[in-house]
């Protein structure tokens, strides 16, 4: 069976359709996590820009890597900031003088919300036999959540 055939096997609608609502979701995320980046302060700034940067690049690197499986699912990824902000659970926040613990939190509550669709598609996917997908999303879901850790640590937060 060639990579084709096996794809038409798939069906891609309701993959499609929610790997496009995370894609929506990781533009506002990214965008959030530029602006910590960007306008951080405190004690903790150079800890902190450096993780929003590593953040940013793989959120970048994840955008990326959804709209490139969406085309080869053979449909289109959204592509316009309209579409991000009307699907997306997640929304826009001002970081200029946000405290860099409220970006933290910011961040985590995005993470969390990621984590959430994330596992939802991985459900679609395991009932569209759709394993390219679901490797690619499970991975996503696995930087997610060790990130969550990291950052609930870094607020001193407990883990219960």
């Amino acid at each position: 069976m060639n990579t084709t055939e096996s794809l038409e096997q798939i069906d891609v609608k309701p993959v499609v359709d929610h790997l496009n609502e995370l894609l929506a979701n990781y533009h506002i995320h990214y965008q959030k996590i530029r602006g910590c980046h960007w306008n951080v302060r405190g004690h903790h700034f150079f800890t902190l820009h450096v993780k929003f940067e590593e953040l940013y690049t793989e959120a970048f690197t994840t955008i990326d890597e959804l709209a490139e499986r969406v085309l080869t699912l053979g449909k289109a990824p959204f592509s316009t900031f309209n579409d991000y902000i009307q699907t997306s659970i997640i929304k826009e926040v001002n970081t200029i003088g946000m405290n860099e613990n409220d970006m933290v939190k910011a961040l985590l509550d995005d993470m969390n919300q990621l984590i959430i669709l994330e596992q939802g598609i991985l459900k679609i996917t395991e009932d569209a036999d759709d394993d390219g997908t679901n490797d690619m999303v499970n991975r996503f879901m696995q930087f997610q959540q060790k990130n969550v850790w990291m950052l609930r640590a870094f607020l001193n937060e407990s883990f219960q």
